[in-house]
């Protein structure tokens, strides 16, 4: 079985955050040689759920246990050099952080294993299908607070919705949309991606800032078994992605382009979608535990096609086909 451990308090200490992470969820009894603990940027919850099924079901003996926290969270728990030795998170450890691990005799091993993409989402009954970077800075500073400044309209005032108030999306948009400039009054944070989803799909003046792998078409229709996962990353073929229609996502474009597009896989290749960042995958572990096999799993193969599933970009698996309007 799969255990996850989603609903963790924001803690202020490293030592408290590794605390919790020792006393949340363990499995009874669980064998340590055979349980892997990890902590995942809660952004990447939807593609880390899909590798942990299929590995689980390849590996029946063994178990991963996640911890879905803010980006910073996660950082605190693989530097408290505790029970998790494995992270996911939007960036690589720095030469500080490795230096420290390294000091006190860990074996750091970190890979980038996808590249993510934002989307903006809105509600279907909004006329708007284009933004650009310059839209979307004035959106989230305040400068743009209406939607009929945005487009001739009958919609009011805009609602910015991000999935958490320290989650690696905020920090995206703060440092690479904002230049680390404050955010607008009216922009707010829930409490996960599903919940943003939520929002969207039930205010018409919402936008919502989401991981793509969150609005494709496989979490509203019918689920892939673990077995129809485990049957498909053994292939070399891959699939159109479509998005939900429950809400509507948005064409970007870069402030000095034309064309806009939205965040398909090839986009996110070629660098036409311009709201895009990496995904790191961090162990701690040493050779031959299941948090290394676990790692060595995400990062080859098998793992890369299950990321390709989702929606977003595996490092090392390259799209051969894409949906296009």
């Amino acid at each position: 079985m799969h255990l996850s451990a989603r609903h963790i308090p924001i803690m202020a200490t490293t030592f408290v955050v590794a605390m919790c992470l020792a006393a949340c969820g363990g499995k009874k009894e669980q064998k340590p040689s055979t349980l892997a603990k990890i902590a995942c940027d809660e952004s990447f919850e939807y593609i880390m759920e899909q590798e942990i099924n299929v590995y689980e079901y390849i590996y029946p003996k063994e178990d991963v246990l996640a911890y879905y926290l803010p980006e910073n969270q996660v950082v605190d728990s693989i530097m408290a050099m505790g029970s998790v030795k494995g992270a996911v998170i939007s960036r690589p450890l720095t030469e500080k952080e490795v230096s420290y691990l390294r000091s006190n005799k860990k074996i750091v091993h970190q890979q980038k294993i996808a590249v993510d993409a934002l989307a903006l989402i809105v509600n279907p009954e909004n006329p708007v299908e284009i933004l650009s970077k310059k839209d979307i800075a004035e959106i989230l500073s305040g400068e743009v607070t209406r939607w009929d400044q945005v487009e001739p309209c009958k919609l009011g005032d805009i609602d910015v919705i991000f999935d958490h108030k320290e989650s690696s999306s905020v920090k995206y948009m703060s440092d690479s949309i904002l230049g680390g400039k404050p955010f607008g009054a009216h922009v707010s944070a829930v409490k996960s991606n599903p919940d943003v989803f939520k929002a969207v799909a039930e205010n018409r003046n919402a936008i919502g800032i989401i991981g793509v792998s969150w609005i494709s078409s496989d979490l509203t229709g019918r689920q892939k078994s673990v077995e129809e996962l485990a049957e498909a990353v053994e292939k070399s073929d891959t699939t159109t992605l479509e998005f939900k229609n429950d809400v509507k996502v948005l064409k970007i474009r870069g402030n000095n382009e034309v064309t806009a597009y939205k965040p398909y896989q090839a986009y996110i290749f070629d660098g036409s979608y311009p709201l895009y960042r990496s995904v790191y995958m961090v162990s701690t572990a040493p050779g031959g535990t299941v948090t290394h096999r676990f790692y060595s799993f995400v990062t080859g193969f098998q793992g890369q096609k299950i990321i390709q599933m989702t929606g977003i970009l595996p490092a090392t698996v390259r799209p051969r086909m894409v949906e296009v309007e």
